[in-house]
């Protein structure tokens, strides 16, 4: 292709515009100040909570810092997918972001997360409860910090279990009250849709049986990870799904129930039990505020901790939360790692329980005065966050969880053996190479 000749500026023409652009440098030279350095925050959604610690922890640093947060996507494997691009590509804006702790691992093993400074583990792991501490950390060492820190309760309408003969200030098994809601004629409420949320049950149901799902978690080769899901936790967590998901005490559509529609049935009376985070209650409250629920209805709920797997192991309830991660390419990993201390100070992590409904990850924050008038049932789910276990702790954990999704849903189709047969020659097969999703 032959192009047409480059016309020649006169000199006067260029001279005029090289003056111009000097004159744009030199003005750009002479700007004031360019102001603080900026922080990134990539948040979960929420209800505006950690937009304002932002701008308590900015007004904090006494110029110092600013942060803007940015807002990832609802799903937490799509707030992966998004993180996990951005970061692969050295992608300098991501200064702190809010990590789903199942997660953690992998970003530790891919080197996406800034070391911690010295000293600032042990300030930010201070009376902070052990499961988060744990969910924070790879192969041992803090790799994060801690946020804050989440767990199911076992929530029932007290007029509906009032004549089942439970008693219901100690310990339940599943199989208690799956039995009592049959005999009762009313259901039971759990986390039956294909998501995250099935494995958050599983898992917790394994661990309640004393059992793990990946038997050594802390391996970073895929082909030597070990899986536990022929044990006998394992398959008798598959009993307990099936048992409930054929029985009539199970809910409508199962198999697509979510939290919210799980809350739902136990707000309008058709489910007597539920397994569930805290929101529920701010749910509910909020309804009755309204005006679109009976004003009855909340001081109808009681709580209680996770059902047992077994009758002589306590409960492993699920862990949860959020903790901050400092990205590998931040250009300001020290000032991120201060602003970190800030967002989960005692104070912060109190004011986002109490407006926001995230349980903190402090201990101290359970004894705030305002806490535990808006949430009653704080004392509980202290104690839940000091025996919950995380998920398996791995950086392949998105093959774990779809791959047991996959072959446990839907959990009527369940027989306990068969389905962990299958879930494990899946999960390995993946980890292998040697099968897809």
């Amino acid at each position: 292709m032959r192009f047409p000749p480059r016309r020649r500026r006169p000199a006067a023409l260029a001279l005029g515009v090289t003056v111009l652009s000097l004159l744009a440098l030199l003005a750009g030279c002479a700007g004031g100040p360019a102001g603080p350095p900026t922080l990134t925050w990539y948040i979960n959604p929420d209800d505006g909570g950690q937009a304002e610690i932002a701008k308590r922890c900015t007004d904090a640093a006494g110029g110092a810092y600013r942060i803007a947060t940015s807002t990832l996507p609802r799903e937490s494997s799509d707030q992966r997918q998004e993180l996990v691009r951005r970061l692969a590509a050295n992608d300098s804006s991501i200064d702190i972001m809010s990590l789903d702790p199942p997660y953690i691992p992998e970003f530790a093993e891919a080197g996406f997360l800034a070391p911690l400074p010295p000293g600032v583990g042990a300030r930010v792991t201070e009376g902070v409860v052990p499961s988060a501490i744990e969910g924070a950390s790879w192969q041992g060492q803090l790799v994060t910090v801690p946020f804050w820190a989440n767990t199911q309760l076992l929530w029932y309408r007290k007029s509906l279990v009032a004549d089942m003969g439970l008693d219901l200030s100690r310990p339940v098994t599943w199989d208690q009250i799956i039995d009592a809601a049959v005999a009762r004629g009313t259901k039971v409420a759990a986390q039956g849709r294909r998501a995250e949320s099935l494995m958050v049950w599983t898992n917790a149901l394994i661990r309640s049986g004393g059992g793990q799902i990946i038997t050594n978690p802390g391996e970073a080769n895929p082909k030597l990870v070990q899986l536990g899901l022929l044990d006998p936790p394992a398959v008798d967590a598959a009993r307990i799904m099936r048992k409930l998901a054929t029985s009539p005490a199970a809910v409508p559509a199962f198999s697509t129930s979510d939290e919210d529609t799980n809350s739902e049935s136990l707000q309008n009376g058709e489910a007597a039990f539920m397994v569930n985070w805290p929101f529920v209650w701010s749910k509910v409250t909020g309804a009755a505020e309204e005006g679109t629920v009976p004003a009855n209805v909340p001081p109808d709920y009681g709580w209680a901790l996770f059902p047992q797997t077994r009758a002589d192991l306590p409960s492993a309830p699920p862990y949860g939360g959020i903790n901050l991660g400092v990205g590998h390419s931040s250009r300001y990993p020290d000032l991120a790692y201060q602003a970190t201390e800030c967002i989960t100070s005692a104070q912060n992590t109190a004011y986002y329980f109490e407006s926001n409904g995230n349980p903190s990850a402090r201990v101290a924050s359970y004894s705030d005065p305002a806490v535990l008038a808006k949430y009653p049932m704080a004392p509980v789910i202290l104690q839940s966050l000091t025996m919950a276990k995380p998920r398996p702790q791995t950086p392949y954990y998105a093959e774990v969880s779809g791959g047991l999704q996959r072959t446990f849903h839907p959990p009527e189709a369940i027989v306990p053996g068969p389905t962990n047969q299958a879930a494990q020659d899946l999960i390995l097969g993946v980890l292998r190479k040697e099968r897809l999703l």
